[in-house]
């Protein structure tokens, strides 16, 4: 078999074993077919003949095509994991792809909000209809739990404990845990559930949580849209995303004293160094704020 032939059968395992999201199906597919276009384009189609030069070579391309670090070390990981495989079924003895090395990347500190401006952004939505009610629900929600957009779309009516103040999320690689609900969060989904009865299939308890007029799930792009609307209302002048509410939720947990550990499990994050990266954030929120405050600054 060729290299694309591995590759469709790489991400059929993907899918089955590891049960990844469709965007990350979605990237290795495109990361890997664009490294068998290359390595075809060289004369090489089996994956046994792949060898570290030929790497290094499409690495170089990658970086002479002016790719920026991150989405070169993204594909370089796609190739590596897709060696790893090849090797563990046997099909090749060495995997040639452990002698690459990622470019170093600066890692970017996340977007954050400041508490008024989620406040803002919270109480945007106006009206008693069915789409104002799900909106400030949604809202409420991405932010009470510092879930993804992905996880918040993906909620079914079984999944929520209103009356104990939490919902069952499903998580990255089908991993579950459980979010905590504040109270105005509560109250908002309370509010929209009644409301929501009006739509069709309401009552099933697989039914999404977060539907349109008719009924259907709403989608990651659907939601984006919804925030993007409110993020215009309060004329906050800054790019704010569904994940902005998520880095926001973490920050402001450790700005008023949450330990690490337990953002780490809100979160859903499997290794703690990932969630690190907010307490460089705080510290940098403290400088800034040291610096206007202090009379010796």
């Amino acid at each position: 078999m060729n290299i694309l032939e591995h590759t469709a059968q790489f991400l059929e395992r993907l899918r089955v074993q590891r049960n990844v999201s469709r965007h990350t199906l979605r990237a290795y597919q495109g990361d890997l077919v664009r490294f068998a276009e290359f390595a075809t384009a060289q004369s090489v189609e089996d994956p046994a003949k792949v060898n570290p030069l030929l790497l290094r070579r499409y690495l170089g391309k990658l970086r002479d095509a002016g790719y920026e670090r991150t989405t070169i070390a993204r594909r370089m990981a796609a190739v590596r994991s897709f060696y790893r495989q090849l090797v563990r079924e046997g099909v090749l003895a060495t995997n040639p792809a452990t002698v690459l090395r990622n470019p170093r990347i600066k890692r970017k500190l996340p977007s954050c909000l400041t508490e008024d401006e989620v406040r803002g952004i919270l109480a945007a939505p106006e009206g008693a209809g069915v789409a104002a009610r799900r909106d400030r629900s949604i809202l409420e929600v991405l932010y009470s739990t510092g879930m993804r957009v992905s996880e918040l779309v993906g909620l079914d009516l079984s999944d929520l404990r209103l009356s104990e103040g939490f919902v069952q999320v499903k998580g990255k690689g089908a991993k579950e845990r459980l979010s905590l609900l504040g109270k105005p969060a509560v109250e908002t989904l309370s509010a929209y559930l009644m409301a929501r009865c009006l739509v069709p299939d309401a009552s099933r308890g697989d039914a999404p949580v977060f539907v349109n007029r008719s009924g259907r799930r709403l989608t990651d792009r659907t939601v984006r849209r919804i925030l993007g609307k409110y993020i215009r209302r309060v004329g906050l002048a800054k790019r704010v995303t569904p994940h902005t509410l998520r880095h926001s939720f973490a920050t402001h947990l450790l700005d008023r004293g949450a330990d690490l550990r337990s953002v780490q499990e809100l979160l859903g994050h499997e290794n703690i160094a990932t969630t690190q990266i907010y307490t460089h954030l705080t510290t940098q929120r403290m400088r800034e704020v040291y610096d206007k405050t202090h009379p010796r600054a």
